[in-house]
């Protein structure tokens, strides 16, 4: 008989949950608590309870190749960042492509899950959910947990002196939804997030003046890189991941300034993040600067005090008229169906062995997919996560002892830097390639690089040195994609192929050929120095 699998939320990770245990032979159910599935990528008008919010133009941070769950590309019209609409409808399609909304019940939230009394013995749950106003128990041999991390607003009012003096209009960014409220106002936008950097530039062109306020700064990058390409295309390869965490992290954070500062000069604009050891994640705006050097944003440090009408800076005496306050000041999570015992969240953190299974449960028939914040898409991150979740839910992997998980947790929680590569402090981040890495090694699913150059050097080069594309990581092992190999080889295809929608002819150049002559003669040098 199979197992029987509770998933808890039908967004990017609970799909690919439901689609890694029918791989496997389980039986899941999904319950998803509004009336469809996509989760954080689905707009509503308004915010719902429990449920992670997006604003009407929300456009991926990951380009489509990048993002894409690992057997199933998005289509190849699609832009190269897919605008949130499109992105549902690509949820839909893998949904429908594997026959996953059979294993959805919608409108059912999820109240309790809870230990049987025979739990040490058989590892089952009690799960107890409520639809339409009537209340059902049933019992699961194992529980995914896959509700993210973007739905309790994080508000710290408290820091704010005076704001509950302001007459203007405040909240939190999760409530917002379009630019219109912000049509001749004077706005204040807190925190230097991706959204909070969003919702500054989207005010800028129809506010009359626009006040972005950060604390600690932040590097801004384009999603145009390199040479026009998607950013995550060039910046997330094997290669670049292997010469960065080789080198101490002073000359890393050098490097990542230098190239940072490459598109502006972050300290002229006031942007320069005040702590550039620790790793905090790169704000994604191709508009910031320009609206900064044109004046229509403002950025400005932490607030002093707010006022009835108006707001002080640190550091001035100057009052600041201000209609409206948007507080982009992050989020919090909580497993509010599991008790403390189960799942116990502190200082932003649970304590969750490769950020998926509580390291202390006598059976680890419970685990929590996407709860972490790789420098790249959760799509194939909760997808490589689920894959191993599951078949160490049907017992086809083992986990070490818990006094074995528990430390390396606690080891996480220190947050003691390596000394080398990029220093990932914060809590939740991770080294996406490295960390993808080791969970496929779990299922016998990395590509061995050797033995590829072996038998297939192009492939072998172009993984190594290409984007670290999701492809990657259904080459091989449980769950291969037979299309894996050639979406490697023409992921470059396809990204051009959405920009290039005008045919231009392009007259051979002396010195491009050269160019690439001596490309050619380094990449050899570099393979001789990796592989030999």
């Amino acid at each position: 008989m199979a197992k029987r699998v509770a998933i808890v939320g039908a967004g990017v990770s609970g799909l690919a949950s439901i689609r890694c245990c029918l791989e496997e032979g389980l039986e899941p159910t999904c319950f998803e608590r509004s009336d469809d599935l996509g989760g954080l990528w689905r707009f509503t008008e308004y915010a719902e309870e429990g449920r992670a919010s997006l604003y009407k133009s929300v456009v991926s941070n990951s380009c489509k190749e990048m993002s894409c769950y690992p057997d199933f590309p998005f289509p190849e019209d699609y832009p190269n960042y897919v605008p949130n609409s499109q992105f549902l409808e690509y949820l839909k399609m893998y949904a429908n492509r594997f026959n996953l909304l059979r294993c959805i019940r919608f409108k059912t939230k999820v109240c309790s899950v809870t230990k049987r009394e025979d739990f040490n013995t058989t590892g089952q749950w009690d799960v107890v959910t409520l639809c339409e106003g009537k209340q059902e128990s049933a019992v699961f041999d194992a529980v995914m947990v896959c509700i993210g991390f973007l739905t309790n607003p994080y508000l710290p009012l408290d820091s704010f002196p005076g704001i509950n003096t302001f007459k203007g209009q405040y909240f939190h960014s999760r409530q917002y939804k379009h630019p219109d409220i912000f049509k001749d106002k004077s706005v204040l936008v807190v925190g230097m997030g991706n959204s909070g950097t969003d919702i500054a530039v989207e005010a800028s062109h129809l506010a009359k003046k626009v006040f972005l306020s950060t604390t600690g700064g932040a590097w801004v990058i384009s999603r145009v890189f390199d040479s026009g390409y998607p950013w995550d295309m060039v910046f997330m390869t094997r290669f670049q991941n292997m010469f960065r965490n080789s080198l101490p992290t002073p000359i890393v954070n050098w490097l990542i300034a230098k190239k940072m500062n490459g598109w502006f000069n972050h300290a002229n604009y006031g942007l320069i993040p005040e702590d550039r050891v620790q790793l905090r994640e790169p704000v994604l705006n191709d508009e910031l600067p320009g609206r900064i050097i044109t004046g229509k944003v403002l950025i400005k440090p932490g607030i002093k005090q707010v006022k009835e009408n108006s707001v002080v800076f640190n550091n001035s005496r100057e009052e600041e008229p201000i209609d409206i306050i948007v507080f982009a000041t992050g989020y919090t999570f909580a497993f509010p169906f599991l008790d403390e015992s189960v799942v116990k969240v502190e200082d932003g953190q649970a304590s969750l062995y490769k950020y998926i299974f509580p390291a202390h449960l006598q059976k680890p028939t419970l685990a929590v997919i996407g709860l972490i914040k790789p420098l790249g898409s959760i799509l194939p991150t909760g997808d490589t996560q689920a894959r191993w979740a599951v078949r160490v839910l049907k017992g086809v992997n083992k986990l070490p002892p818990s006094s074995v998980m528990i430390q390396e947790v606690n080891a996480r929680k220190e947050n003691k830097p390596s000394g080398f590569g990029l220093c990932y402090c914060k809590a939740l981040q991770c080294d996406y390639i490295t960390y993808i890495d080791e969970l496929l090694t779990y299922i016998d699913a990395k590509p061995n690089l050797f033995s590829l150059l072996l038998t297939d050097p192009r492939l072998a080069l172009t993984i190594f040195f290409g984007p670290c594309t999701p492809y990657h990581f259904r080459l091989i092992g449980p769950g291969k994609w037979e299309g894996a190999r050639n979406a490697i080889m023409t992921q470059w295809d396809r990204t051009i192929k959405v920009t290039k929608t005008r045919i231009v002819q392009e007259s051979p150049s002396l010195f491009a050929s050269l160019l690439k002559l001596f490309s050619f003669l380094a990449l050899l040098v570099a393979i001789l120095l990796v592989f030999l």
